[in-house]
This record gives structure tokens, C-alpha cells and sequence, in this order.
């Protein structure tokens, strides 16, 4: 193998140090092929150069090897840490890759804990309904609500949720159990009167006195016990309450407590929690179908199922049958030759080190693949705690393993059945417009959408679909300026000069150089216009001065009376109008583009609109007003509407606001 690669790559590797580290190959066009970590990077990556891997999958990687780097770290937990950031990152071709998903969604539970919360002066009243005078502090009285971001000491965080949808379950739990406010700060402040909340008996109304500081305090508590898991210990101090007022024949006490009661009973029924011992566990099942996995994982959190959220890995084609950093390595267990056989197995152990990477880890999984003890020992060492998997589980862990697997089943059906839809519709694409394609997978479609209102805050958009589906992480946004509003031509020049410009300039290069640039460096296969001839001849005009191919370039006219499916696609080159038939399959995937690009252009224009009207965004970039600052004005006007609408003396009244920099947001602003 090493016949095909230079002297100096051979000499690099002989060169590496037996520490541990990362290494990254690229091949010759600089694309990165794979990112691996070793416990010794010279015995490591020496093993791929010294043996004959064949016609394998490895083989065929070596093959494109022509340069390489490497980074030593301190241990094998950073080597971990290392090379999953940089496959998240830096996406190489032969590494099974899980992307960024948005932030898990957390209860969060404003204040400080209930155990340690001071007394609050007006809360000496016994039982539900005594009632004050005056108005509460909002900050005395917990608040529960939906959260997705960083965290903050002052306030508590139960979760992460797998959806929005579980916390927002939480939450009505909280409300129906223990009636705990769910109203903001500002609107708890000026309350006169119980909302509707209070009426259906979903909140115990704090905010006008219908409860004491110490009772709200005590529910608050539970609330907390139950979250972390504790049902049980909440139910019997609830009992034992219910059961002292009785004795003292407050009933009314009694029967609000017996209704508490009844509903934690209910909810205990219908989570059926069999096994209250796992407070903290994640289940993650993987089923690997027709060159696509989904990983499935199911979270557990306070004993309580709280639902799961599936998780597709792209490259496993590629990555499949490579082996893993170190199972080829002396010190591998014994078995794992076994084990690295497995496509299942590759993806479970690549989801665990990519994903625990930035989200808490419980000290409990349940898997349906057996993972290797050193990638435990890792993870272990990287959250602070002994790791455990549990691969063959009995009674209820295993119900829901079983659960999750079936789940992990059904997802990826869905997904087998999507895709092969949407390649069905690539392919009608390519014969409707005679687009020669060897591979469909490849094929790049770039669609252009302006928008605007009345020639205000013009925005326009560039999506891209390719691999069968949109691709959201290439979409861009151009700010159109310099031009005549309403001007939708002179707008479509501007930006398509902005966007093929530097691709035009890095063909001629790349011409010269007799190499096909990649990514956006290169020209799309298919660019759509969102407009008839008027967008297309604006196009032409743009192609011709560029020098690119006029045949790229198709227009999506509407048809009679602006009617769905009755589009046409006009051509750039002279070709001769096509309609493809509202049936057609083709036309279906030229709306689903022309469409995602006309949505991506509103919703920047609106941004646009919103910002240059009322002036947001402007806050932060003023002197002098930082995170606090702007937190106070936001809160006391309502938001950056209000604050653009308040008159300089109206800004001064807000506390930490001087008269003189009061004048400096009213002139920002204006």
C-alpha cells in the first residue's frame, strides 16, 4: 500500500511519536477523508500504510490518502473529545457523522430552591387562602416554564426533555398537581385579580395573595421532589398533611390536599413506573436498513418515561466496515475483532462519543449493542462518573429497550420510504430537463427568490438542494441595496452577480490549474429562477458577462390564473417552454424548492422590515447598555417596539438609566 503514496507522507508517518493524539487524512483536492484518535498515533497510523487492506472499504480510503495531520493531546479522554468535535465540524467523508441538532429543552424553575428560600414577610398565613393587601415580589414565588439555552445558577433546570412537547407535559403537570404559577414576572407584578388559571384550577394564584409565601414554598418543594423523582416521598408528606388538617377539622385545608393527592396518584398510574430506581437512564436502540441507521434514544429522567427522538447518521455507507481508532491496536480488548464488525455497533459507539459531547450524560445507559468498557472508561472519565451500559436488560428496563427498538424501526421505515420518494422525484428532474447524471446523489440545485413590501427592506434568498433533500446549512440571505425599490430586476442582477462572481473567477482558476473546484466553490447543475422571462433574461445577461453555461439556468413561470401545478419552466438558452403536468413528480420537487426559497426570502424580509422599522437590534450595538441595561428596558416597555416608542424621559425612569445616556438610546433609536 504504501507503494502509491510519497516518500514524504511515508516519512511524516515513520516521524509520529507514540503519544497519544488525532489524526485527519485528506486526499488531493484537500477534501477531508477521515478523523481517528489512537493511544499511540505512531503504531496507530502506521497500521493503515504498513498492511494491504485489499479492496475494502480501507483500502479504497488509503488509496486517497496524500496528506495528513496530527495533534497529540494529554490522554485518551481529550483524544475522545478531540476527534468528535472536529467530525461534527469538519463533516470527513469516511466517519460516521451525527449533526447538530438544536439544544435539548429543559423545566426550568425560577428562584432559589425551596429548601433554602428565606421566609417571605407577607407569608405568615396558615393554609390556601389567606390572603395580603399588597402586592407579592414576583422573584419570592417560583415560576415554571419552558427553557432552551445556557443555564444560570440563580434559577433550577430539570431535564434535558427530548421535546418541546415533554416539558410543555411537565409544565401542565406542575399545574394540575401542584398549581404553580406559569406567568411572567411583569404580569404577576401587576395583577389586581386570579386569571383564568386560577379558576380551572391550574394555579394557586400567589400574585394576588390567595396563598401564603410558606404554602406556595411547601408545593414548590414537592414539585421539586417529584421531578427528581421522589413520587413516592411527596405522596405520603402529603398524606400526612391532608391527614393533620383533618385532625384539626380544617377540611378546607384537607380536601385541597386530597386533591393534590388524587391527582399525583393519577399521574403515578399513568407513567407506571414498575422501577422507581432508575431516576436517570437513557435507552438508545440502533437499527441499521438499506445503507441508512437511526439511532433511537429514550430518556429517562426523575423515574419517569419522558419520550424519545430519533437520529439519522449520514456516512454510514462510507464508514462501514473501516475500523474503529484503536480496535486494531495491540491493546484492544479481547473480542472486539468481533464486535468492529458490526455496522450497529459503529454507529451506537459514534452516537455516544459525539453526543455526550455538550449534553449531560446520565450514569445509566440501556443499549441494544454491546459497547466496548474502554469507550465507557472514556466517558467516565470525561463527565466525572462511573459509566454503565446494559446491554441484554430484564423486566422494565427491558420493556424499554423494546419500546425504543420498535421506535428505532418505525423511524427508519419512514425515512426509507421518504427518500426513496424524493429520489424518485431527482430522477424524474433530470430526465424531464435531459440532465446527464452519473450520479443523482450529486446533483445541486441552486433557487433564487426575491422579496420585499412596496420595495421595503428587500431581501433575497439562495437555497440548495442536493442528496435528495433541502440542505439548510448552505441556504444564504443577500441584503439588496443600491437599487430603485420595487426594482425586482435590477435586484435578481444584483445577486446573482454576488453569487457567481467569485465562482466564475475560481473556474478559470481551477481551469487553469486543471482542477474542478468543490462545494460552493462550483457552479450548481440546476439554477432555478423563481420568475418567468423577464428573471430569465435578467439571468442570461448576468451568465453572459460571467462566462458561465447559459443552459444552467430555468426559470418557474406561473400558469394561468397563478394556479398551482400549473407552472411552466422557461430555459436561458432558447429552448422552448416545458410544462411537466400537475401530476408530474418532477414539478413536484421544482415547487418544494421554489417554495423553501420564497419562504426563506419572506422570513428574512420580515427580520429586515421588523429591524429597520423599530430599530432592533440597535440596543446592543448602543455604548453603555449592556445585558442588565437592556433586560430592564425590554421588561419595562414591552420589548424594542415599546422602547423605540418612548419619548427620552420615559427611558430615564427606567432604574440604572441616566438622563444623559437615556437621550443617547432615544437618539440610536431614531
Amino acid at each position: 500500500m504504501s507503494e502509491t503514496h510519497s516518500e514524504e507522507l511515508l516519512r511524516e508517518v515513520a516521524a509520529l511519536p507514540s503519544l497519544p493524539g488525532v489524526y485527519r487524512y485528506f486526499d488531493a483536492q484537500g477534501q477531508l477523508l477521515y478523523v481517528g484518535k489512537a493511544i499511540s498515533l505512531k503504531k496507530r497510523v502506521s497500521s493503515y500504510f504498513q498492511k494491504n487492506h485489499g479492496g475494502t472499504r480501507t483500502g479504497h480510503m488509503v488509496s486517497k490518502i496524500v496528506r495528513m495531520e496530527t495533534t497529540v493531546v494529554r490522554s485518551e479522554a481529550e483524544a475522545l473529545l478531540l476527534e468528535n468535535n472536529l467530525i461534527k465540524t469538519l463533516h470527513p467523508k469516511y466517519n460516521i457523522l451525527f449533526r447538530d441538532d438544536k439544544s435539548y429543552p429543559y423545566l426550568k424553575m425560577t428562584g432559589v430552591p425551596a429548601a433554602s428560600r428565606r421566609e417571605h414577610p407577607l407569608g405568615s398565613g396558615d393554609g390556601k387562602n389567606s390572603s395580603v393587601a399588597v402586592a407579592r415580589v414576583a422573584a419570592d414565588f417560583s415560576r415554571v416554564s419552558y427553557y432552551r439555552g445556557g443555564v444560570e445558577k440563580k434559577h433550577r433546570y430539570f431535564g434535558p426533555y427530548p421535546s418541546a412537547w415533554a416539558v410543555k407535559e411537565a409544565i401542565l403537570l406542575m399545574q394540575k398537581v401542584f398549581r404553580l404559577r406559569t406567568c411572567e414576572d411583569p404580569v404577576f407584578s401587576n395583577r389586581t385579580r386570579p386569571c383564568l388559571l386560577y379558576q380551572i384550577k391550574r394555579c394557586s394564584a400567589p400574585c394576588v395573595g390567595h396563598i401564603s409565601a410558606q404554602d406556595y414554598a411547601a408545593d414548590v418543594a414537592n414539585a421539586e421532589k417529584f421531578l427528581r423523582g421522589d413520587a413516592q416521598e411527596v405522596m405520603k408528606h402529603l398524606e400526612s398533611r391532608m391527614m393533620a388538617h383533618a385532625e384539626k377539622l380544617e377540611f378546607e385545608q384537607a380536601a385541597e390536599l386530597r386533591n393534590q393527592v388524587a391527582a399525583l396518584s393519577n399521574v403515578l398510574h399513568q407513567q407506571a413506573m414498575d422501577n422507581v430506581e432508575d431516576r436517570d437512564v437513557d435507552i438508545l436502540a440502533v437499527k441499521v436498513q438499506g445503507g441508512k441507521a437511526c439511532v433511537n434514544l429514550a430518556m429517562v429522567r426523575g423515574g419517569r418515561h419522558l419520550g424519545d427522538r430519533p437520529y439519522f447518521p449520514v456516512h454510514v455507507e462510507d464508514a462501514a466496515g473501516l475500523p474503529d481508532s484503536d480496535e486494531s491496536d495491540a491493546s484492544s480488548e479481547a473480542g472486539n475483532a468481533a464486535v468492529a464488525d458490526s455496522v450497529e455497533v459503529q454507529v451506537l459507539e459514534a452516537f455516544l462519543s459525539q453526543h455526550y459531547i455538550e449534553v449531560p450524560m446520565p450514569p445509566t445507559l440501556i443499549v441494544s449493542e454491546p459497547v466496548s468498557k474502554h469507550l465507557l472508561k472514556v466517558l467516565s472519565e470525561q463527565v466525572g462518573f462511573k459509566v454503565s451500559a446494559i446491554h441484554q436488560p430484564r423486566e422494565q428496563r427491558r420493556a424499554w429497550l423494546e419500546m425504543a427498538q420498535t421506535n428505532a424501526a418505525l423511524q427508519l421505515a419512514r425515512l426509507l420510504a421518504e427518500e426513496g420518494s424524493q429520489q424518485a422525484r431527482t430522477r424524474a428532474l433530470a430526465e424531464a430537463l435531459d440532465l446527464t447524471m452519473e450520479n443523482l446523489d450529486a446533483l445541486r440545485v441552486e433557487c433564487f427568490d426575491i422579496s420585499h413590501t412596496a420595495g421595503e427592506a428587500t431581501q433575497a434568498s439562495c437555497v440548495v438542494f442536493q442528496h435528495h433533500k433541502m440542505q439548510n446549512a448552505e441556504y444564504r440571505r443577500f441584503n439588496i441595496e443600491d437599487i430603485t425599490p420595487g426594482d425586482d430586476y435590477a435586484a435578481m442582477r444584483q445577486l446573482l452577480t454576488r453569487r457567481y462572481s467569485k465562482v466564475a473567477e475560481a473556474l478559470k482558476e481551477a481551469k487553469h490549474a486543471g482542477q474542478t473546484p468543490a462545494g460552493t466553490g462550483r457552479l450548481p447543475d440546476l439554477v432555478l429562477v423563481d420568475g418567468g422571462k423577464g428573471q430569465v433574461s435578467m439571468a442570461r445577461e448576468v451568465f453572459e458577462q460571467l462566462g458561465l453555461d447559459l443552459s444552467l439556468i430555468v426559470g418557474v413561470e406561473k400558469g394561468e390564473g397563478r394556479k398551482v401545478g400549473l407552472e411552466e419552466l422557461v430555459f436561458a438558452d432558447g429552448r422552448d417552454k416545458v410544462y411537466l403536468g400537475a401530476d408530474s413528480a418532477a414539478l413536484m420537487l421544482v415547487a418544494q424548492i421554489r417554495d423553501e426559497a420564497h419562504r426563506f426570502a419572506i422570513t428574512g424580509m420580515r427580520a429586515q422590515r421588523a429591524k429597520v422599522r423599530v430599530g432592533g437590534g440597535k440596543l446592543e450595538e448602543i455604548a453603555g447598555v449592556g445585558p442588565k441595561r437592556r433586560a430592564k428596558l425590554l421588561q419595562r416597555f414591552g420589548g424594542v417596539r415599546g422602547v423605540a416608542l418612548a419619548s427620552a424621559d420615559d427611558i430615564a425612569t427606567v432604574d440604572g438609566i441616566s438622563r444623559e445616556l437615556a437621550e443617547e438610546i432615544y437618539r440610536a433609536l431614531h
